[in-house]
């Protein structure tokens, strides 16, 4: 017996041809899966490890399915293991799950790849949700994104909520001045159909988070007004408004995520916004019964402001300084010679106009 079953196996190992090896084997060759199983098995897998990233593809890449027409092709392979694993690895795989690999592997080179030629990210995005909004007769999608950059780990990331509409008015007015930068930079096209589905919401909130990370992550596009605008101006906005309608608490928590957002993005949003800002969190603190917090509001922006004479700003900041270091019984004596000596001037009136006042007025543009 011994001496049959080492002869099947010799002649199992000198045969040629795959069938005779197959024969030789005997049932022990049914044990092992047939091509098909290990393609699906294969692309399962590959799905898995996909889910969760993605990259930028054209259009072209998917001719076939309607659905992808519209839109930016959105996943590509983290830089981890292969697609077939230890065993594929050791014996030469199916022609089936040969391709599959061959597939995994270009993306996984063209991510390697886009990795490599980035400039580090100063900043972070995360889509955190992603809500539909039915506002008769539109209907659309509220993304909000969290804004993560250098700090303490304990501190809250400023947020942003915006529409599919609100990224696209900003690529296409970054596209119209910087050709040349904003060629390499992708972004998700509009669908005529399936837009509200959650495949859809999906990929574009992984869309819109890459978007960003890729305009910050150029110098020449990070410092563009354009982009300041985006992450900031809506913000101040709703912010004046509240305040203007006495809803300090709202106002305050949209304040205080315009200051974060503008010192996170470290590039000046316009030349008054962050005294702006300053004023709407000193006017909210005030009205809320914290003159502490209010008084270093002030304190903050009459820094900003230094030297600057005469800054619309300066003697409203200066005044508000004034009477709440008098309230909290604090040394006032700076601020109010420096305010004296700017009504002696006639560089403000008396008494000069109150922080209040400026917001109601200041016209966000």
């Amino acid at each position: 017996m011994a001496s049959r079953l080492l002869h099947r196996l010799r002649h199992a190992l000198a045969s040629d041809g795959p069938g005779e090896a197959a024969a030789a084997a005997g049932p022990e060759a049914e044990q092992f899966p047939e091509s098909s199983e290990l393609e699906d098995d294969d692309a399962e897998g590959l799905s898995s490890r996909l889910s969760g990233t993605l990259s930028f593809t054209s259009a072209e890449d998917d001719p076939d399915d309607e659905d992808e027409d519209d839109e930016a092709g959105l996943d590509s392979p983290p830089s981890g293991d292969g697609t077939s694993g230890e065993d594929a690895e050791r014996s030469p795989p199916p022609d089936g799950q040969r391709s599959s690999q061959v597939l995994a592997r270009q993306l996984q080179d063209f991510w390697k790849k886009s990795r490599n030629t980035l400039v580090p990210q100063r900043l972070l995005f995360e889509v955190t949700s992603a809500n539909v909004v039915k506002d008769p007769p539109s209907k659309y999608v509220l993304y909000t994104l969290a804004v993560m950059g250098p700090g303490p780990p304990d501190r809250q990331p400023a947020q942003i909520s915006r529409r599919y509409s609100d990224f696209e008015r900003l690529h296409r007015n970054l596209q119209r001045q910087f050709r040349g930068p904003m060629s390499a930079i992708s972004f998700p096209r509009k669908r005529l159909r399936r837009n509200f589905t959650a495949e859809t919401i999906a990929r574009r909130s992984r869309a819109f988070e890459q978007f960003l990370g890729h305009l910050q992550a150029v110098p020449e596009l990070r410092q563009a007004p354009e982009l300041q605008d985006f992450f900031v101006l809506p913000e101040l906005r709703r912010a004046q408004s509240l305040t203007c309608t006495g809803l300090y608490r709202e106002a305050l928590a949209l304040w205080a995520n315009a200051w974060q957002l503008q010192t996170q993005l470290g590039t000046p949003s316009g030349p008054d916004r962050p005294l702006l800002t300053l004023a709407g969190l000193a006017v909210c603190h005030q009205e809320l019964e914290d003159p502490g917090e209010a008084r270093a509001c002030s304190e903050k922006a009459l820094q900003l402001l230094g030297d600057k004479r005469p800054h619309p700003f300066l003697a409203p900041f200066l005044e508000a300084h004034v009477r709440l270091s008098w309230r909290l019984g604090l040394d006032k004596r700076e601020s109010e010679a420096q305010l004296q000596a700017l009504q002696e001037a006639g560089l403000t009136p008396t008494p000069p106009p109150s922080l209040k006042e400026l917001l109601v007025k200041e016209v966000l543009d």
